[in-house]
């Protein structure tokens, strides 16, 4: 049996809508494209480049584009199957299903993974209009909307809307109301989740990709039926919610073993926990020695006054890259320079700026072509 693939448009003022097309991709009547509807661009892109309206096979439930920074976004190919075991292991990890108040956008594998769990859990799900940008006061009202059920409660966000909702008290008290508060998409500000813990805010880190169907590592954590493995320093991630290839990428390297996935980051285990170095795409080779930019990332958000930061490598006649960063937050420019002095003198980066927002890409994710361009 063959579905065609259909375009599935996302409102974010109404991303509910989308919950009787999702369902009956779900029972394997539909083969489904979510896109936003509100970036006509990027929908465009994903119509002409995942074979919109083309034969797919008819297990394939739904194809959810990666939000890469450069070239074609790819397609993983989910079947309901994929889709269904990582909504039953989140709620297994957390304690049970609940009701569930989407935040992200429905048109991205976070956001659609929220509506999954909510028909998993036979719930119908609160949401947040972020056609506007995401609202405190909006997420707060939301969110006390569903406490007020009883019933235990979660969301998922991306570490950028974390600390948006932290900034106010009202943000504060709301994230309070959540059994968990599922954090992904990038790297969470170390020192942000030491605050939220001491704010006695219940928050998981995730860590997967619309290849895995979502998160599937929480903190650190495989979960149930999740499998990690490190080889050659690569990521590895196998179990049941593993995409079946790309729908633009038919024989992708990443899928070369049947229910494992290759990621492109880089990583350790330690003590069964994954730590995750960076993605191998982004090393930056200066001088000849190389560096994940993440590592340095990590190292300026532990610096006060830093809010968020970009490490990228900018291209050099006698280095090869130089080591550039950008960085949002309070800090004084002189006192990040100075916290550099316990760096490795190679590390430091050679040129610094302060910027009132970093360019992002997708939910959470930074634009780092972008921010290359700053110091081009």
């Amino acid at each position: 049996m063959t579905h065609l693939l259909e375009i599935l448009p996302v409102d974010p003022r109404d991303p509910l809508a989308i919950l009787p097309d999702l369902e009956e991709a779900l029972a394997g009547q539909r083969a489904l494209l979510p896109v936003p509807a509100d970036d006509p661009a990027r929908a465009n892109l994903l119509r002409n480049t995942q074979g919109v309206g083309e034969p797919i096979g008819g297990d394939i439930a739904l194809v959810v584009s990666t939000s890469g920074s450069t070239g074609t976004p790819k397609g993983a190919q989910l079947t309901a199957a994929n889709l269904i075991s990582s909504a039953d292991a989140a709620h297994q990890f957390l304690g049970g299903a609940g009701q569930w108040l989407l935040a992200m956008p429905a048109s991205y594998i976070a956001g659609l993974q929220v509506l999954v769990r909510s028909l998993v859990a036979g719930v119908e799900p609160e949401f947040v209009d972020l056609s506007r940008g995401f609202v405190v006061a909006d997420f707060a009202a939301r969110a006390r909307s569903i406490a007020a059920t009883g019933d235990r409660c979660y969301t998922s966000l991306t570490p950028m809307q974390l600390a948006k909702a932290t900034s106010t008290l009202e943000g504060i008290d709301a994230l309070r109301l959540f059994s968990a508060v599922l954090v992904g998409g990038a790297a969470t500000n170390p020192a942000l989740l030491a605050s939220v813990q001491k704010l006695r805010i219940n928050v998981v880190t995730t860590y997967g990709s619309s290849e895995t169907s979502g998160g599937c590592v929480y903190n650190g954590l495989p979960i149930a039926g999740a499998k990690v493995r490190i080889a050659d320093g690569r990521i590895h991630l196998g179990g049941p919610m593993i995409a079946h290839g790309y729908r633009n990428f038919p024989g992708h390297e990443a899928f070369a073993e049947p229910g494992w996935f290759a990621t492109s980051d880089a990583g350790s285990l330690i003590d069964a926990h994954l730590n995750v170095s960076g993605r191998l795409d982004n090393v930056i080779d200066s001088g000849g020695l190389k560096l994940h930019p993440e590592v340095l990332e990590n190292f300026m958000l532990r610096i006060g006054g830093v809010v968020s930061a970009c490490v990228v490598g900018v291209a050099d006649d006698r280095l090869g890259q130089r080591i550039c960063a950008a960085y949002t937050g309070s800090a004084p420019l002189p006192d990040v320079m100075d916290a550099f002095e316990d760096l490795p003198r190679w590390q430091v980066p050679k040129e610094v700026k302060v910027v009132p927002a970093l360019p992002m890409l997708g939910p959470g994710k930074v634009d780092r072509a972008a921010v290359t361009e700053l110091f081009s």
